[in-house]
């Protein structure tokens, strides 16, 4: 039931049980298509869940604590009392962060979502309930880090594609609908909720050519991309009754099953994995006794299958604005731009070009030139 605030002139603190009331309203009519994005659109039920996450870690921190959770009403307080609010909220920010780093042992990058749903909590007051809440949630600083992109080299996506004896411990293994999947994910530059939700109406067939087209789920973008002859095999070998391009699976069971299935690539060297804590790095072990670092393997994620086949077409020469075109990527992408950082030997193939153009202009000797 929809919690219902009543502000009086009077009226200075909305109490605890109202706070939660009222985060459990904003969750209800997110998920309803009640409250959408600014431009119309609905929000995602990932976003859903990730409020879900929100009051829940809320809830356990007021009862880990005996922290009191509290909304001012900033226009009936006194010069005063918003110094006392202002001391409040900046009391609660330090030790609500303090128990997700100490106690929940998370890192910056979930910290930080929390705080940003919690600062848009704060938004949706002000702008659908009319509350005054006043500027304090600003403060709530929302840390970033940048993890590491872990995408396979284009040797390492050939292999699985099309190793004889790989593909044989595959089927021994009952992997080989992960291995399928995850080619097609290498190949489609999807994000994996559409990729897992592919259906017959996705797909189109012009001259026996098999092309995918997505509207995504996240940004509402339309992308098309033609499909490789292996790939196009695998949807063919997938033709289900239900409509589904690819097999069911949930994407845990896909994550858990993409780490065994990586752990059978040849050379699953040592990769050390770093995190940041209120913006400092550190290592995380996979064996923390025994100081054992993580293998490329460990990282390998659903994730990974996006990254691979935005940085395979990047330095395999395809034009940016094509392959942002495949991906779905605004122009001015940051996420798109770490794409690009990534593929580090299309920036050197690109430089050793224009440096072979001023060598060409002069034909002598280097050792001559430099006077070595």
């Amino acid at each position: 039931m929809a919690t219902q605030v009543q502000i009086s002139k009077k009226s200075k603190v909305l109490s605890e049980e109202q706070f939660f009331g009222l985060l459990n309203t904003m969750i209800q009519e997110t998920e309803n298509g009640i409250r959408t994005k600014k431009n119309g659109q609905r929000i995602g039920p990932g976003s859903v869940r990730m409020y879900r996450c929100l009051e829940r870690s809320l809830k356990e921190f007021a009862a880990h604590s005996s922290f009191r959770f509290k909304i001012y009403i900033d226009q009936n307080l006194s010069y005063r009392e918003k110094i006392v609010a202002k001391k409040y909220y900046a009391k609660f920010y330090m030790n609500y962060t303090k128990f997700l780093y100490e106690e929940k042992d998370f890192y910056d990058n979930y910290v930080g979502s929390l705080m940003k749903l919690l600062r848009a909590f704060f938004n949706y007051l002000e702008s659908d309930k009319h509350i005054p809440v006043g500027s304090y949630h600003r403060s709530f600083y929302t840390p970033k880090e940048e993890i590491p992109i872990v995408a396979l080299s284009v040797e390492q996506l050939n292999y699985i594609i099309f190793n004889k004896e790989f593909n044989k411990k595959i089927k021994l293994k009952k992997l080989e609908k992960i291995r399928d999947t995850f080619v097609v994910g290498c190949t489609v530059a999807l994000r994996v909720s559409d990729l897992l939700n592919l259906s017959y109406q996705n797909l189109t067939i012009i001259n026996e050519d098999y092309y995918i087209r997505v509207k995504s789920q996240k940004t509402a973008t339309v992308t098309s991309v033609k499909l490789p002859d292996y790939a196009a095999a695998i949807v063919r070998k997938y033709k289900r009754k239900n409509g589904k391009l690819l097999p069911e699976m949930t994407q845990e069971w896909f994550n858990k099953k993409l780490k065994v299935m990586a752990r059978m690539l040849p050379n699953d060297f040592e990769m050390v994995k770093t995190r940041e804590k209120n913006g400092k790095q550190m290592i995380v072990y996979r064996d923390p006794k025994k100081k054992k670092h993580y293998k490329l393997s460990d990282h390998i994620s659903t994730h990974t299958m996006r990254k691979t086949a935005i940085s395979t077409m990047l330095s395999l020469g395809m034009p940016e604005h094509i392959v942002r075109k495949i991906s779905g990527h605004a122009a001015n992408s940051k996420e798109f731009f770490r794409y690009v950082k990534m593929a580090q030997n299309v920036i050197d193939k690109e430089a050793d070009k224009v440096f072979d153009q001023i060598r060409n202009y002069n034909q002598e000797p280097l050792a001559e030139i430099m006077g070595l």
